[in-house]
């Protein structure tokens, strides 16, 4: 089915504006270096093309085309919603929300019908949004909708009306540059105006050179960019850029609107009350998502750290870039120092969805771990989350190392897996993921002992050659001081637990060299079980050197504090980093374990 210039098409079905998407949607992951580069406001992260193409890659990734106009217009608006990410990808989706919301319950749609739903849908964006800013991606979209819905009568051919706006798209994109103060400093365009812009180019494309067979089978490739200033960097006020889906919410936008700026800026509220999609830049995402729990179900959030993206558009100490997960556990000093991209585990409460350590810290989790009934489950970092990471990474560093907890205990290191192999292909930079075959203070030292080797200066193949090394040479020793987390947690029936409560019966629990979790030792008490950690670990540091150590607690610094004594006598040095451990070990160790990991030369 070719697309020719010269064929009038006079009314728009379900699959015509399913490929129309595909065409635009397209354009926009190509250009997504670009719009990263050029993004300074209303933060410099540096993240707009990413947040962009993953709001708009869902669509391509799971929709198909319906005959009818208003069922593909739906289906696109939901999952657009449903998947948005960042300021601009939220307002492209509920422009196209607005759209949606807009259209009859048409088959087929003609110029003047297009024209009046994208008109109408203009005041969603600014109803959605508390402060709306000019000579944005706001201002670009109206005047393009108010173009198209002026000709509306005289202009009945959709290939006629996509060309016409052309002109008024790049005048109005050209003026954003004059409207903010923060673009005309940094001499670019807004980032999200110029991804609308795209977006559209990306149609006018399809009309005039492509069929949808090639459309279809045509697969996106990120174009390289290159600015030829520098924009300058501002300081980040919030760190977090916080987004959340409430399904079922029972409050209405104004009153989240309120909910939300007692918590930060550039505030959001998008979608209806069936499903609201939140945004807002917070440094107290934690105490947030708290409050957020009683207006409905949350079906999603986030949590990106804007001072890291920062670092990485403005402040990259080295070419290679660290990825792992939150089952890392190191002090955030250390993970700011070394600029350590870490994505939380999702762990649940019931229906209560959680991001590890940035929606909830372990403070709050060990308490909820001894007030709550449900007991906690973790989740895995999905694909889609290490595809926009890596995505943006990609954007700003020359390849990328990913270090995860063990395989054996989650499917983290599969999604990571799958994600550096697309984003890979797509940006022409190689990706490396390493199982650390461990997690928690193990993991920890495993990615400090690279991020030091990227710091020395090694090239990529060697630090990956060097860490894939190290990962056989860490262990992680946990004593357990109360055995009914593990029976609550299944990693040990409730006969064997009674009968080791009853011969009072600790266990240390440690990863195996395949990566499972075992029970690797026990003592007749806790003290008991403290020593025997101790005493593997001089075993171990009499045959080899321990180059580092982390000691790790659930709540119970007065352990970590004895183990950190002993562990100086041993090593003669302080320890890396003294953490409550992560709550994937938390969780079935139980409040008041505590735990020695270490890496042997």
């Amino acid at each position: 089915m070719a697309t020719a210039i010269n064929i009038p098409l006079v009314e728009m079905d379900g699959r015509r504006l399913y490929y129309t998407f595909i065409a635009g949607a397209r354009k926009v992951i190509e250009h997504q270096v670009e719009l990263n580069k050029i993004n300074v406001f209303p933060v410099n992260d540096g993240d707009t093309g990413t947040n962009l193409a993953s709001t708009i890659r869902a669509v391509i990734d799971s929709l198909h085309p319906h005959k009818s106009y208003k069922i593909t217009a739906d289906r696109i608006a939901e999952t657009s919603l449903v998947n948005a990410r960042g300021n601009s990808g939220i307002i492209f989706a509920q422009f196209l929300y607005g759209m949606s919301m807009e259209t009859g319950n048409f088959k087929t749609i003609n110029t003047a019908q297009f024209a009046e739903s994208i008109k109408n849908s203009i005041r969603y964006i600014y109803e959605a949004i508390a402060e709306p800013v000019e000579g944005t991606m706001l201002t670009v979209i109206r005047e393009w909708a108010d173009y198209i819905y002026e000709n509306r009568n005289r202009i009945t051919d959709f290939n006629e009306m996509f060309l016409a706006s052309v002109a008024i798209l790049n005048k109005s994109l050209i003026e954003t540059k004059n409207k903010l103060a923060v673009l005309k400093k940094a001499n670019v365009v807004d980032a999200g105006a110029r991804g609308f812009v795209l977006f559209i180019e990306g149609i006018i494309e399809f009309i005039t050179h492509r069929n949808i067979k090639e459309l279809v089978q045509a697969k996106a490739e990120t174009a390289l960019f290159e600015k030829i200033e520098e924009a300058i960097p501002q300081n980040v006020e919030f760190r977090y850029c916080t987004e959340a889906l409430i399904k079922n919410c029972s409050a209405d936008s104004k009153t989240m609107h309120s909910i939300l700026h007692r918590y930060g800026d550039s505030v959001v509220v998008a979608g209806s009350d069936r499903m609201k999609r939140l945004h807002v830049h917070t440094n107290t995402p934690a105490e947030l998502f708290s409050e957020l729990r009683k207006t409905g179900t949350i079906a999603f959030q986030k949590a990106d750290d804007m001072i890291r993206q920062s670092d990485v558009v403005y402040n990259r100490k080295w070419k290679i870039a660290l990825v792992t997960d939150s089952t890392c556990d190191l002090s955030q000093e250390l993970i700011d120092q070394y600029q350590i991209n870490m994505l939380p585990i999702n762990i649940n409460f019931g229906e209560n969805h959680y991001l590890d350590k940035v929606t909830i810290q372990p403070e709050q989790f060990y308490k909820m771990l001894d007030e709550n009934t449900d007991y906690p489950k973790s989740a895995q970092v999905n694909e889609k989350a290490f595809v926009n990471v890596f995505s943006h990474l990609a954007s700003h560093y020359d390849s990328i190392i990913a270090i995860h907890l063990s395989d054996k205990l989650s499917g983290t290191f599969g999604s990571s897996q799958k994600a550096a192999k697309a984003v890979s292909m797509e940006f022409n930079k190689p990706i490396s993921v390493i199982n650390s075959k461990s997690l928690s203070g193990a993991l920890g030292l495993l990615v400090l002992r690279a991020a030091k080797a990227i710091e020395e200066g090694h090239p990529y193949e060697k630090v990956v050659e060097m860490t894939e090394d190290w990962a056989n040479r860490i262990k992680v020793l946990v004593s357990v001081k109360n055995l009914k987390y593990l029976i609550r947690g299944g990693r040990l029936s409730a006969t064997r637990g009674l009968i080791a409560k009853i011969l009072n019966v600790n266990p240390i629990v440690t990863i195996d060299e395949s990566g499972k979790a075992i029970v690797f030792d026990k003592a007749f008490n806790q003290k008991a079980i403290m020593e025997r950690v101790i005493f593997h670990v001089r075993k171990q540091a009499n045959e080899k050197h321990i180059w580092n150590y982390i000691i790790l607690h659930a709540n119970n610094s007065e352990a970590a504090a004895w183990y950190t004594e002993k562990m100086k006598e041993i090593t003669s040095q302080e320890p890396v980093s003294v953490v409550n451990i992560s709550p994937v070990i938390g969780a079935n160790a139980g409040v008041g374990a505590a735990a020695v990991a270490y890496l042997a030369e």
